[in-house]
């Protein structure tokens, strides 16, 4: 009598679960940090819906403060922007992550706008204490990100 064979061989089935094992020791840390990039992308988001407001006033009355109508100051994961006058010529908006319920990666960090009235070139300058694989490369990474 001829015997067929009905299954899998036991090394048949470890080589299976290496190879899974191998692709998930690759895809986990990929997927974290495009977890990190989109979650970190709601700050750069509401800092520009903010830049065009933030800039008008401050040529009207020279005054450095947010609006109180009509703008976002706070997301599922920014936990709030503060805006800071920097002498007679501008100011910073500073968004900063909460610190629960955000990937590790990007918890209690901050991304900050910078505005300068006499530099025309680019009166917007972007730093951030975000890792340098979740910040965009538009973005200058401060010490300890």
């Amino acid at each position: 009598m001829k015997c067929v064979q009905q299954g899998f061989t036991l090394i048949e089935l470890m080589i299976v679960v290496a190879i899974i094992g191998i692709l998930a020791a690759v895809a986990i840390p990929a997927y974290q940090d495009y977890t990190a990039k989109a979650q970190a992308s709601e700050a750069f988001v509401l800092l520009d819906g903010l830049k065009t407001p933030m800039q008008e006033s401050f040529s009207q009355d020279g005054t450095w403060t947010l609006p109180t109508t009509g703008v976002v100051t706070s997301g599922k994961y920014v936990s709030g922007i503060t805006a800071t006058a920097v002498g007679t010529s501008g100011g910073t908006l500073v968004a900063t992550f909460a610190a629960t319920g955000v990937n590790p990666k990007i918890a209690s960090d901050t991304v900050t706008f910078t505005y300068d009235s006499t530099d025309a070139s680019a009166p917007w300058v972007c730093t951030t204490t975000l890792p340098t694989e979740v910040a965009p490369k538009s973005c200058t990474v401060a010490a300890g990100g």
